[in-house]
């Protein structure tokens, strides 16, 4: 009784981080002004303008990419017997071609994988136990992403990025608030724009490259999720492509490993001999 386990479960949610400033006084303190009179800092427009135009030209670029590559390296939370949070990491290396190829290596943590898909059929493989999943797939990317979560609970963190519609995942869940918390030059070695975004059920960070706009870190909270734990991604090496060798989206190792078949997590089926 074997199973293949693949992919990290992972759910989208943002962290806000609130912004404190202080100032050094240099003359005796004056006397506070009547609360009549007392100035007001207004808040950021629920759904400011340049957050979304942000959001909307990251989408556009890699809406209009027809292959690329880049590395994601995801931490989590997930809470020890004693209350205590501890923090896992995983990275994929991913490179895609629309509209229907995708290879994940999964180096660590964890025990190293591979995720292959060509438009015809998927596979999962595990070479550390020279063992392999395959199944039949739909012929789309998108369709695929469905098709893996519902059938093995394959689910990348990253995956909007690769779908056809890179900003689906922001109107599936109905933003209520976005708007531009300011600059940074210390995430992925480049000049990037902050925007927090929040909807309901989702609470997000993200940092957007200032110039080629393409995501660099997400923090994600879901504010409805008992724990309330922490999910990050920080991106790397990205490279916006016009094709991939389809060499890429094979392995000849992999199709020779012993067969298992698909199944979700926590349920051990029999494993099938060639």
């Amino acid at each position: 009784m074997r199973r293949l386990q693949i992919g990290l479960a992972l759910s989208l949610g943002v962290l806000l981080l609130p912004l404190a400033e202080g100032r050094a006084q240099t003359a005796p303190a004056t006397p506070a002004a009547p609360a009549t009179a007392a100035a007001t800092v207004a808040p950021p427009p629920a759904m400011e303008p340049r957050a979304l135009e942000i959001l909307k030209a990251s989408c556009a670029v890699l809406g209009k990419a027809k292959a690329m590559s880049f590395d994601a390296l995801t931490t989590f939370e997930k809470y020890a017997r004693n209350g205590q949070p501890l923090f896992y990491t995983s990275l994929n290396r991913v490179t895609m071609q629309r509209p229907n190829k995708l290879r994940v290596v999964t180096p660590g943590d964890g025990t190293p994988d591979a995720f292959y898909y060509d438009g015809k059929q998927i596979m999962a493989y595990v070479p550390r136990d020279n063992l392999v999943a395959v199944a039949e797939a739909p012929p789309t990317i998108d369709a695929m992403v469905d098709a893996a979560q519902g059938m093995a609970g394959i689910y990348f963190p990253w995956v909007d990025n690769v779908l056809s519609d890179p900003c689906k995942g922001f109107e599936e869940h109905k933003l209520t608030s976005a708007f531009v918390i300011g600059q940074s030059r210390l995430i992925g070695g480049t000049l990037t724009d902050m925007v927090a975004i929040a909807s309901p059920t989702v609470q997000a960070q993200i940092w957007f490259g200032a110039k080629d706009r393409l995501p660099r870190m997400v923090k994600l909270v879901y504010p409805k999720e008992p724990a309330q734990v922490l999910y990050q991604t920080e991106y790397a090496n990205w490279r916006l492509l016009d094709r991939v060798p389809a060499a890429v989206f094979a392995d000849a190792k992999a199709a020779k490993a012993h067969r298992i078949p698909f199944a979700p997590p926590g349920l051990e089926t029999p494993a099938k001999r060639n």
